[in-house]
């Protein structure tokens, strides 16, 4: 099985337009264009009945004390967890291609509407978007908290000491829907599908908002 994007090469970095947040001189950050990529796969196994895409950041700062905060960096021997950016099942074995900007175009505050996949106004024949982790990123923030459904882009600690990953992985599946009900995670997804990927293939994008190692 094999996927890719137009948008940026494997291992490459993903240009701002994708991204959540691009770099700002006078604030650190500022919020981006936040356009998915387009992905596009093939090579999946005859007997698939679903696709599954996950995005997911393995870089993430396990403890955020140094987080964002001026006049220091987050050590890059600090323990990384999972960050997932984009949770999409129930994808028909008819499709394999995403367009860019067709799940998301421009950060919305409070998150995008789900579990429903929509592309512009219309539903997205029976895709359902999982909840992203900005939903718990912004739980204390009266002006964004919310249900973050669907894609949001890099925008990794501004001051963070490496790279991050982002993992971009899709999984043909051997049922023709994810048994996960109402909001879901990506945590909840690969759990439910354990036992039922056929193939996967996976693409990486770098991004960081560092300017030690913006190049």
């Amino acid at each position: 099985m094999k996927l890719w994007s137009k948008a940026f090469a494997d291992n490459a970095p993903i240009p701002g337009e994708f991204a959540f947040c691009v770099p700002d001189a006078a604030s650190h950050v500022t919020l981006s264009s936040d356009r998915n990529p387009d992905l596009h796969w093939e090579d999946f196994p005859a007997a698939t009945r679903s696709f599954a895409l996950i995005v997911h950041d393995p870089d993430v700062p396990s403890r955020g004390d140094d987080v964002n905060q001026a006049g220091r960096e987050v050590p890059e021997s600090l323990p990384r967890v999972d960050f997932f950016h984009w949770v999409l099942i129930d994808i028909p074995p008819g499709l394999n291609t995403i367009s860019a900007g067709t799940h998301s175009d421009g950060v919305i505050a409070r998150g995008k509407p789900g579990p429903e996949a929509l592309v512009g106004t219309a539903t997205a024949g029976g895709l359902r978007h999982g909840l992203n982790d900005y939903t718990g990123w912004f739980a204390n923030d009266p002006d964004m908290k919310g249900d973050y459904f669907g894609y949001d882009g890099p925008c990794p600690p501004w001051n963070d000491s490496i790279v991050h990953r982002y993992v971009f992985t899709v999984y043909a599946l051997d049922i023709d829907r994810v048994p996960v009900e109402g909001k879901f995670t990506g945590a909840d997804v690969r759990q439910a599908i354990h036992g039922h990927v056929l193939a996967e293939a996976s693409y990486t994008g770098t991004y960081t908002l560092n300017p030690r190692l913006v190049k």
